[in-house]
């Protein structure tokens, strides 16, 4: 069941970090949220995929999946539950560029063209990192049209993928840890 309250405990615990940072938009930050400390953990992945599959309760994907890495303990963590509950989501995951042998994708996992899926992130700041998901997705013929993720900076990300056409749906914003951008 998802709790809220005890999710965000768990990011002000052990992700959000004050200081100087440089985030992967390039930008300097004057706080990081490091979800992996919180993604990774038993509690944390456990309320970050009950959050993700209440959104998604209006409108079930077939599939779920992001970016490697920071999307695959999100993705595990949906999958699993979705199993528990009898929900037929499967899992993927997007390499940063394809494979150079094997069968040389850039997408893994069991999904084939022609299925719904949603991407997901921990954090979304430019929305780049999404967006290169969502094209790879795209390439390899899944449908996509949104993007779930823990937590959105609130700059500029939201409006970057609004653009492009897609859905950004998130548990949480920074304004709920008492930060405005």
């Amino acid at each position: 069941m998802y709790n809220a309250a005890e999710l965000k405990a768990l990011i002000e615990k052990h992700a959000l970090k004050f200081g100087q940072f440089q985030l992967a938009s390039g930008k300097i930050g004057s706080y990081y949220l490091d979800c992996r400390q919180v993604t990774l953990h038993p509690q944390g992945a456990n309320l970050i995929g009950a959050g993700l599959l209440e959104l998604m309760a209006g409108s079930l994907p077939e599939a779920v999946g992001g970016m490697a890495i920071g999307a695959d303990p999100i993705t595990g963590a949906v999958i699993t539950l979705a199993g528990q509950k009898n929900i037929p989501i499967h899992g993927f995951i997007v390499r940063k560029e394809a494979k150079g042998h094997g069968m040389g994708r850039q997408v893994e996992g069991p999904v084939a063209a022609g299925m719904r899926a949603i991407i997901v992130e921990d954090v979304v700041t430019s929305g780049g990192s999404a967006l290169q998901a969502v094209e790879a997705a795209t390439a390899f013929g899944l449908k996509i049209d949104t993007i779930m993720a823990v937590v959105d900076r609130l700059e500029g990300g939201r409006e970057t993928i609004e653009a492009r056409g897609l859905k950004l749906h998130t548990l949480f914003t920074v304004r709920d840890f008492g930060i405005n951008p």
